[in-house]
């Protein structure tokens, strides 16, 4: 296990109508003036916007409100937010939907407290300051909840890139089940591969000896292996949708990834599927891991051999681990499919013909050097004949 500091301050409120004391919470760790962000009519038909502003409203806090985020959310309402945020004089953001929202949310909190333009944070730039954030989840998904870290999508060029600091981690993020039972099952499902892929990535490590991370990151995906079919089956399933909620923020807390190195290529490789075709974040990964760990498997064959036995249920062939591994890739994408996620590139929209324009984004735009690092380091050839397996 290699040495690491971690270091999660986020309060958690868990539970049914806890979206009510948003208001208490945001008077607890210092806002006097918030901005509320969140995205299109599902939290205003559903009455959850008018009930947080009553919260604030009770507290005496006032606020201002800033919707419109889309999923694979755009740099132009960053900028817009940062340039209310000045002009208000806000000191809290307060971000009510998925990760989405709460992704733009922690660049406009970081943006209103830089000189400079937020995008240089999404090109390298450590983020030291930011106003501090709430949330009121509405998706069990990206985990930006629980962690220091954002993406988005910039409009120029279509980079969609991240940025981390401990400073955007939420003060205090509310994560209430029953939001999500409206849900359609096919943001459920991509919720729950968004979920798998942040533990498969912190699985595929080159480090040695880190049992304690290895069965946390198993244990969360036989939670999701056992939930997901749960759920689908009965939206309303509260104790289901508690399960896959929490999942979902330790899966990407980074709980599960101390002291290890992890593979980031899955999510980098996605990104710009979803950043040119605006497909679901989940459902381009449901293509991508599989065409990924396919690919470099034999990097690594017994770890791969080893979630195979222990979250898949295969019978370990110690004459050929290989066979082991590729059923275990074979079972998630069964399990993918179960759940309604897509398997193929026309499936999400994607054209073979992009794969050049995909991977020169990838491997070269916004700064990149041609290589992908992480269990195995890809060049311009590797991303192509990843990308080719997907068609």
């Amino acid at each position: 296990m290699d040495n690491f500091t971690f270091y999660s301050p986020t309060f958690f409120a868990f539970g049914k109508d806890t979206e009510n004391d948003a208001g208490k919470y945001v008077k607890k760790f210092g806002g006097t003036k918030v901005l509320i962000h969140y995205g299109g009519g599902s939290v205003v038909k559903s009455g959850l916007l008018d009930r947080v502003q009553k919260s604030l409203d009770a507290e005496g806090i006032p606020y201002v409100l800033l919707g419109g985020v889309k999923p694979n959310l755009r740099s132009g309402l960053v900028y817009e937010g940062i340039d209310l945020c000045k002009k208000e004089n806000i000191d809290f953001v307060l971000a009510v939907g998925g990760g989405s929202v709460i992704d733009s949310a922690k660049a406009i909190a970081a943006g209103t407290v830089y000189d400079g333009d937020f995008w240089d944070f999404y090109s390298g730039k450590y983020i030291e300051e930011a106003l501090p954030i709430g949330t009121i989840l509405t998706i069990a998904a990206a985990g930006s909840e629980g962690s220091p870290d954002s993406v988005i999508t910039k409009e120029e060029g279509m980079f969609k890139r991240g940025a981390t600091g401990n400073a955007l981690r939420p003060k205090f993020s509310i994560l209430n089940p029953a939001l999500t039972q409206t849900l359609p099952a096919y943001q459920t499902a991509a919720g729950i591969t968004d979920i798998l892929a942040h533990l498969h990535e912190r699985y595929l490590t080159n480090t040695k000896e880190v049992e304690v991370t290895d069965r946390m990151i198993e244990g969360l995906m036989l939670a999701m292996v056992h939930e997901g079919p749960r759920v689908i089956a009965d939206p309303n399933n509260y104790e289901a949708r508690a399960n896959i909620m929490w999942a979902g923020m330790m899966a990407h807390n980074n709980s599960c990834g101390v002291g290890r190195s992890q593979d980031w290529n899955s999510h980098d490789i996605e990104h710009e599927l979803s950043a040119l075709y605006d497909c679901a974040h989940g459902a381009g990964l449901a293509i991508t891991m599989p065409a990924v760990f396919k690919y470099v498997y034999k990097h690594d064959v017994m770890r791969f051999a080893k979630l195979a036995v222990r979250v898949w249920g295969c019978q370990m062939d110690f004459d050929n681990p290989e066979v082991t591994a590729l059923e275990g890739i074979s079972r998630l994408e069964i399990f993918l499919k179960s759940i309604g996620m897509p398997s193929s590139f026309a499936e999400i929209g994607a054209k073979e013909e992009d794969i050049p324009t995909l991977v020169k984004t990838l491997c070269y735009g916004n700064g990149r050097n041609g290589k992908l690092n992480g269990f195995v380091s890809l060049d311009e050839k590797d991303c192509t004949n990843i990308y080719k397996m997907m068609v």
